[in-house]
């Protein structure tokens, strides 16, 4: 697959995952509709995270020859989604609000900020 191929697919993922995430944020926790949107918007980050594995590193250092330091943060979302799944079926609310809050800040709005730096594609596609 191309990198350009991954960059839709990347898209494709993690629009529908920002906008599901911001409504679960806004809205009433621990409903039936909560907790299936939820299951969904854990399946869309974990996709997500998946393809960005596959998209060299464009900007900065890179890692055996590939992986830059904004794949930390798709590690870092491919960890907190068994965390925060698991500690909400525990009833652990503490926990599982800690990781949905630090996937969705940093895995959707500092990796949306990230990649909206000159050299990075989405850059490009929105200012040429």
């Amino acid at each position: 697959m191309s990198y350009l191929q991954l960059a839709y697919l990347h898209l494709a993922t993690v629009l529908p995952a920002f906008i599901l995430g911001t409504y679960l944020m806004l809205r009433r926790k621990g409903t039936e509709a909560h907790k299936l949107l939820g299951k969904f918007y854990l399946l869309l980050m974990f996709s997500t995270a998946v393809v960005t594995l596959f998209m060299k590193a464009q900007v900065g250092p890179r890692f055996l020859g590939h992986f830059g330091l904004i794949h930390l943060l798709s590690l870092n979302v491919m960890y907190g989604i068994p965390v925060a799944y698991f500690a909400a079926k525990n009833g652990n609310v503490k926990v599982h609000k800690a990781n949905m809050i630090g996937m969705y800040v940093f895995g959707l709005i500092l990796a949306g900020s990230l990649a909206l730096l000159p050299g990075r594609l989405l850059h490009k596609w929105l200012f040429g």
